[in-house]
């Protein structure tokens, strides 16, 4: 073999080296990441404020398994009118493009589709109030002394940017505290979103974050 047949094998081996090496690089990938959703998709994941498990249906789209107080993660699917399935209950929702959405299982109520803008500020954390309620809600440090996010309309929406942090947090009727709330750590580039369901003096506020995958 002489030294030019050499060298265009070595090229040869070399770029299906890269090729390959490529390949795997893709495929690992795709696996971290999950597939990506076509241009135009919209997004919607479900939170269950009920006390028994639930599943979800839009579409093609499936949330199964859902914990009381607990979500799902988003999923994508194509825009459009749908009707969705949330337990027993059936609702009717409009998904457009590139919006994200949350539908939530409310004990004794009707399912909601809530909009859930999306957040991206990736040096911040957004905490986000969502008050599916019919009482005006603040939230404040624990101490009451400094509001957070605050007067929130009943079937309202209200939200902050703050610096990532660990933090304590309470639920204010004007001055009258509802509820302590678990402390939250709060990421950067993350959105963390108390909702807010029951009436009257039967409130229930619950954080929501995007599952930790295993």
């Amino acid at each position: 073999m002489n030294r030019q047949t050499k060298r265009s094998w070595t090229s040869y081996a070399c770029a299906l080296a890269l090729g390959i090496g490529a390949l795997h690089a893709q495929a690992d990938e795709g696996g971290l990441y999950g597939p990506q959703a076509p241009k135009g998709s919209a997004f919607v994941r479900a939170y269950n404020a009920g006390n028994a498990e639930l599943s979800v249906n839009v579409g093609n789209t499936d949330l199964n398994d859902i914990a009381p107080l607990g979500s799902s993660d988003f999923k994508f699917l194509p825009a459009g009118n749908y009707s969705a399935q949330v337990g027993a209950s059936n609702l009717p929702v409009k998904l457009d493009a590139d919006k994200y959405y949350t539908l939530v299982n409310q004990p004794g109520g009707k399912p909601m589709l809530v909009e859930e803008p999306p957040f991206k500020n990736k040096q911040k954390a957004l905490v986000r109030v969502q008050n599916l309620s019919d009482t005006q809600l603040t939230l404040k440090t624990v101490d009451g002394k400094t509001p957070v996010v605050e007067a929130v309309a009943p079937n309202g929406r209200g939200e902050r940017e703050i610096n990532p942090v660990k933090v304590g947090l309470a639920l204010f009727d004007g001055d009258k505290k509802v509820s302590d709330l678990k402390p939250v750590v709060l990421e950067r580039g993350e959105v963390v979103c108390l909702y807010i369901t029951g009436s009257g003096s039967q409130l229930s506020p619950v954080w929501v974050k995007r599952p930790v995958e295993s």
